[in-house]
């Protein structure tokens, strides 16, 4: 749990205080004094799941791979909220490209992250990860209604709670969903996890010379049109003060060593 540091109400009585700063401090000893971030929103894409030959949608060893990371920071005590993307099923800008009308193609893309956040949460709950999936469109078959309390009531519980549907409305990314509800749940830190291991000052696939931040301000950021998130999406972080870090899922144990303080990736916040 996170931390408050609360007043004593002096009404209680002096039995009520003494037993109130003994339950704090046994909360404080179960809680690992290893982690920086003990309430996090992890932004995947859809296409982290897709096999890289280019098969099967959701390939069953990234998916298991990809869990495994969620349950390491799971059985340390972290609060954890996933947003999925779809696009490893259908993205709505792509569709726009084929004759799919706009609005329709990022309904359909909604849809997508249902079905991903479905996977996610059959294949941790197999591994013992208490999971719940809320969904900004109602479809009370599948899933929960978003209600923020409630999402914050199941990670106070323990439980892993998958974000679906984006933000329930189109021209909007999951992007701007993460940033949305890293700010709702109220979130130490968005945890956006990429192919790259950083933020460079240009494409590093096609220029050698490309430099890696390890620490960035939104407005240095902002100023160099730097690719970290879309411009909606940075720009909720940047007014709710929600850091980012860009990191490459692909590492060793990436979000592990991401929530217990270790410098990899870029970390992108207010100076």
């Amino acid at each position: 749990m996170i931390p408050a540091a609360s007043p004593i109400d002096e009404r209680l009585t002096p039995k009520q205080k003494a037993l109130y700063i003994i339950g704090s401090m046994q909360a404080d000893s179960n809680e690992s004094p290893s982690l920086r971030y003990r309430r996090v929103i992890l932004k995947l894409s859809g296409e982290v799941l897709r096999s890289p030959n280019g098969g099967e949608a959701i390939d069953p060893d990234i998916l298991e791979q990809v869990s495994r990371q969620i349950k390491e920071i799971y059985d340390l005590g972290v609060e954890i909220g996933v947003v999925i993307g779809g696009g490893n099923i259908f993205r709505g800008l792509a569709g726009q490209g084929r004759g799919v009308d706009r609005t329709t193609g990022d309904y359909m893309g909604m849809l997508a992250t249902v079905i991903n956040g479905l996977a996610f949460m059959d294949c941790l709950e197999k591994m013992g990860v208490v999971t719940r999936v809320m969904s900004s469109i109602p479809m009370n078959q599948l899933a929960e209604p978003f209600i923020m309390r409630r999402a914050v009531r199941h990670l106070e519980k323990g439980r892993v709670v998958i974000f679906v549907s984006g933000t329930g409305n189109p021209y909007f990314s999951t992007d701007t969903t993460a940033a949305l509800r890293a700010s709702e749940i109220g979130a130490q830190v968005l945890l956006k996890a990429t192919k790259v291991d950083g933020v460079y000052d240009k494409d590093p696939t096609s220029h050698p010379d490309a430099v890696r931040y390890e620490e960035l301000s939104f407005i240095s950021a902002l100023k160099q049109r730097l690719n970290v998130m879309d411009s909606t999406a940075f720009s909720l972080c940047l007014d709710n003060n929600v850091p980012i870090i860009v990191f490459n899922l692909n590492e060793e144990h990436a979000v592990r060593r991401v929530v217990q303080g270790e410098k990899i990736g870029t970390l992108v916040h207010n100076i």
